[in-house]
């Protein structure tokens, strides 16, 4: 069933439906209409709630869980909601400190990103999620390492001091002459570069038959390149923090969707494939529920804000992901404010 924008909704049914959701967002338990009348910003019966809420539920905002007779706001209720009646909290002042705080402690970016995460998750209760920003590294070193006749050990270290192994399958006959050749060759030819850059560089001298390599070291140095390329183009670059926050009391009653969402957390790559839909927003973007085939199941909720590096351009997201019921008004300024800190880091 379509559903009347909010505009279309009459001031009796405007206020029930904000009563209703809010209440639901506090407690995660579905609303009655005594409850509803018992707040002294309505002055109407039992009986007359209960008919506003039915034709709210005529609508698609609100349903009845069959094991009660109070009722709480669908997904659809929630859209609507979340765009046009939320009235968002800006962060505290403790909790823009704690955001800061967490970020200016780590060292490299991926550490501050991490702690911008757990703070996040802290703060929130939710689990924080952040995908990292694609860097190239700049190469140093490579080497290799034999572990039998057909497999050695690739190694790459990059100007940041970082080292990275990959179990590499060797063409038939390669001798230890051959990978000290080919790992001598990279190093001397490739140092300084990316491994796209050293990929572009190594075809051209192909094509120009201009390297000093025989067949095997030369085999060597394509598989090796390729193997580092393709990792880094496929490595879903996402750290989740605090999934511990998901299974709270209220979560108790609903292990299963508890059990879901944590197999979901598992799947870093789709994930990340998720928050690429925030990458062009100018601020935070919120998926509910079965919004995202992902989190369908859980019936979760996301919220994340795109960041952006020292030219201005989006280099990653950060965000939330917990129930559809979590504190919207809260949670989306603070998820925005830790975007725009890590954009200043990034600076």
């Amino acid at each position: 069933m379509a559903t009347s924008p909010i505009s279309e909704l009459n001031d009796r049914a405007r206020d029930v439906f904000r009563l209703v959701v809010e209440s639901y967002l506090g407690t995660g338990l579905p609303v009655g209409s005594r409850t509803i009348s018992r707040m002294n910003s309505l002055s109407l019966s039992p009986a007359s709630i209960r008919n506003v809420m039915q034709d709210l539920e005529e609508l698609g905002l609100l349903a009845a869980p069959h094991t009660s007779a109070g009722r709480m706001p669908t997904e659809t209720g929630l859209r609507l909601f979340v765009d046009g009646m939320m009235q968002a909290a800006e962060p505290s002042v403790e909790e823009r400190r704690a955001i800061e705080a967490g970020i200016s402690e780590g060292g490299r970016i991926e550490e501050a990103l991490s702690a911008a995460t757990a703070a996040l998750s802290g703060l929130s209760a939710c689990a924080g999620i952040v995908m990292v920003p694609q860097r190239e590294a700049l190469l140093r070193q490579f080497g290799f390492v034999p572990l039998n006749d057909r497999q050695a050990l690739a190694v790459l270290v990059g100007q940041d001091g970082s080292v990275e192994n990959r179990v590499l399958d060797l063409p038939e006959g390669v001798s230890p002459i051959a990978l000290s050749e080919a790992a001598n060759y990279m190093s001397a030819r490739f140092a300084g570069l990316t491994l796209r850059q050293a990929g572009e560089q190594l075809r051209g001298e192909l094509e120009r038959d201009q390297t000093a390599l025989n067949g095997a070291a030369r085999a060597l140095v394509e598989r090796g390149l390729a193997i580092w390329s393709a990792d880094a183009q496929q490595r879903p670059v996402l750290i989740v923090r605090g999934q511990a926050n998901l299974i709270d009391a209220a979560a108790a009653e609903d292990l299963e969707r508890v059990r879901q969402l944590l197999e979901e957390l598992e799947g870093k790559q789709e994930i990340a494939r998720l928050l690429e839909g925030a990458l062009g927003a100018s601020a935070a973007k919120i998926f509910i529920g079965s919004e995202n085939k992902l989190f369908s199941l859980s019936g979760s909720s996301v919220i994340a804000a795109p960041y952006r590096g020292g030219d201005g351009r989006v280099v990653g997201v950060v965000g939330v992901i917990g129930p559809t019921r979590l504190n919207y008004a809260r949670v989306i300024p603070m998820v925005d404010f830790t975007a725009q800190t890590l954009s200043r880091l990034m600076r």
